[in-house]
């Protein structure tokens, strides 16, 4: 646990919180001292004991709507906002995956976060602070032609965060990315797979620069970080969580 209870009184939802990635940042968010509201697609996996919960679909209109209402009723507003819900599932090859499955992958991935942010940055541009963080993927620039989809809605989810982050600046409200690198999660270990095999043209990866794949908590960390005031003067960037495995120019 936490000896720096620095995020008490702080109110934060995170989406796709109740497994992998997400569970951890809640409990490091809980952990910090933060009020949580975790929220899922079903109720399959429960949310780390401390948090409230709440299932909703982010990928409509309706469901967004929805988990805002919810937002408002439990916490009241938010001062933290992670954005993890994502994934998507391999297509045959770029030119190939059907138009449904580019429409659904985009509304997670993308839509949701911008859909979300909409019906609730509003509260914390109004109060004067806020803290967003947009869970995006280390692995955009290897091309993988059966992650097409996956790849462009990530790539649109930092573009999109870049433009947020200087429109909510003058009012105190900060907006990052962040980009896990190979993280050992149950839902990431068909993708992985797939990804490694060589089945649209990936081929297998050698293990990160830093001899092992993440584990949730490290991403954890990161996220812990962007929303805490250890970083109140970063805003509008990316932040690779990877053990080097794919370095940017």
């Amino acid at each position: 646990m936490s000896e720096i209870r620095e995020l008490k009184g702080k109110r934060a939802l995170v989406t796709g919180g109740s497994r992998g990635i997400g569970a951890a940042v809640v409990r490091r968010l809980l952990d910090a001292g933060a009020e949580v509201l975790a929220t899922a697609r079903s109720t399959a996996y429960p949310a780390p004991e401390g948090a409230a919960f709440v299932t909703a679909d982010i990928r409509t209109q309706e469901g967004t709507r929805a988990l805002a209402a919810a937002v408002r009723e439990t916490l009241g507003g938010v001062d933290i906002l992670v954005h993890n819900a994502g994934g998507a599932q391999a297509g045959q090859g770029a030119m190939t995956i059907p138009d449904e499955d580019w429409q659904d992958v985009l509304e997670l991935n993308l839509l949701a976060a911008v859909r979300l942010n909409s019906l609730l940055a509003p509260g914390m541009r109004d109060q004067g602070s806020g803290a967003i963080v947009h869970i995006s993927t280390a692995a955009l620039l290897p091309p993988v032609p059966v992650f097409a989809h996956y790849q462009a809605a990530k790539a649109g989810l930092e573009s999109y965060s870049r433009a947020l982050a200087a429109e909510l600046a003058p009012s105190g409200v900060r907006v990052n990315a962040l980009g896990p690198g190979r993280t050992a999660t149950p839902g990431g270990e068909e993708t992985r797979r797939r990804w490694a095999s060589g089945e649209g043209g990936a081929g297998a990866a050698a293990a990160p620069p830093l001899g092992r794949d993440g584990r949730p908590g490290d991403i954890a960390d990161a996220v812990l970080f962007l929303v805490s005031d250890r970083a109140s003067w970063i805003t509008g960037t990316y932040f690779s969580v990877d053990g080097g495995e794919y370095p940017r120019n």
